[in-house]
């Protein structure tokens, strides 16, 4: 027992003692499992945070391993909402999977929906309209604003703040009216198509979307600004907690906010070849300090730089069809594994095509996914009150996670 907890002098690590270890599920059988963890002299207590704890943004367990209130360990409990998505997919159309993809992150459809027609186009070689890929950035950076709003609102929920909350989902109904007005849906859009988009934006819409980018801009942010970054509680409550290195962000595969909230100005805005960001001059917003204030602090100016490419790309966007010519039947050949950025991270797909009309394997990858496997890192040596601060700070998205 020579290891020690940073930080906590005399503190025996966490360990698995035999005598409590629990047994494995028959697989032949229903037999339960438990979860225990306990050092030889007893001194920890075992946690189960979730899995409908509010401030676990969705059906995840949390297992804490705490000495007083201080976390020991943090285990991440995840497929309660498994739904086989990939498995799934083998089994329908290419042209069926696009508004099946809608189902993973649900507060960023309009991502999914380009992610997997982008693979499948270049799979096929398909050239979109430059109205198509306009309209598409335009789509992407006001889903990433009512992204971002929605987190503003639920983390000022979750340290006990519920203005914020209430002013957010006022911003994102506005959006949703525009999205219904676009699209004819609301939390599933399905719009964009292999190819393009199902169809043209209406008279007025765009003057009535660069109003909503106005109102974000000149009233909303401020808004936000001055209820949770000007608030001393909220400062206290998140500077210093969960800190992330820079090498273990990179090591751990971390992307989005959680990477660029660690000093790491990737974000693949800056070299996307399916829509035209180059041609906006795009800027990756990079804070320090790699804690849940940083983090913060990326997602909050990033409102600012989607207000500014979704505003530009409307004014740009240029006349003609938004719809490529395609075959009856889509049969493409070979494999491809294509990224974009999206709110929360790099989502990726990978895609085998064997000549047949589905995919013979389709593979998601989620940042949300990546980055729950930090809250070991995340967690060891803060309170128990901090987990609801951290876990906000990563953004999951659950259905996602369970894809």
């Amino acid at each position: 027992m020579a290891d020690k907890v940073p930080g906590r002098a005399g503190s025996p690590l966490l360990e698995r003692d035999p005598a409590y270890t629990a047994s494995l599920p028959d697989p032949r059988g229903d037999a339960s499992v438990e979860l225990r963890y306990l050092d030889d002299e007893g001194q920890h207590m075992v946690l189960s945070m979730g899995p409908q704890h509010p401030s676990t943004h969705g059906v995840l367990r949390v297992v804490l391993t705490l000495e007083g209130e201080t976390i020991v360990h943090a285990e991440p409990d995840i497929g309660f909402m498994h739904r086989n998505w990939e498995k799934q997919a083998e089994y329908r159309t290419y042209a069926m999977n696009v508004p099946f993809a809608d189902r993973n992150d649900y507060i960023a459809p309009f991502h999914n929906e380009r992610l997997i027609c982008e693979a499948i186009e270049r799979l096929l070689g398909v050239e979109v309209p430059e109205r198509a890929r306009w309209l598409r950035l335009a789509l992407c950076e006001m889903e990433r604003i009512a992204s971002h709003v929605l987190w503003a609102g639920t983390m000022g929920l979750d340290l006990g703040a519920v203005t914020p909350f209430l002013f957010a989902w006022r911003d994102r109904e506005m959006y949703y009216m525009l999205v219904q007005e676009l699209s004819g849906g609301r939390l599933f859009p399905q719009f964009m198509r292999i190819g393009g988009l199902r169809n043209d934006a209406p008279d007025g819409w765009v003057e009535r979307a660069l109003a909503w980018l106005d109102h974000m801009e000149r009233e909303a942010w401020p808004e936000y600004v001055q209820l949770l970054f000007d608030n001393e509680m909220y400062v206290r409550r998140t500077r210093g907690i969960g800190v992330l290195a820079p090498r273990q962000a990179v090591a751990w595969q971390a992307s989005g906010p959680v990477l660029r909230g660690c000093g790491v100005p990737r974000d693949l805005r800056a070299s996307d070849q399916g829509v035209p960001y180059r041609e906006l001059g795009f800027r990756p917003v990079v804070a320090e300090g790699g804690d849940v204030w940083a983090r913060n602090q990326v997602r909050i100016q990033e409102i600012l730089e989607s207000v500014r490419l979704a505003r530009e790309a409307l004014r740009r966007l240029p006349g003609g069809p938004v719809m490529a010519k395609l075959p009856r039947a889509l049969r493409p050949t070979g494999e491809i594994y294509h990224e974009i950025e999206s709110p929360r991270g790099v989502i990726g797909l990978y895609l085998v095509a064997g000549g047949d009309v589905m995919p013979y394997r389709a593979h998601w990858r989620s940042p949300c996914f990546v980055h729950l496997q930090l809250l070991p890192l995340l967690a060891r040596g803060h309170l128990v009150a901090d987990m609801t601060a951290i876990i906000g700070s990563i953004d999951i998205v659950l259905c996602e996670v369970d894809r």
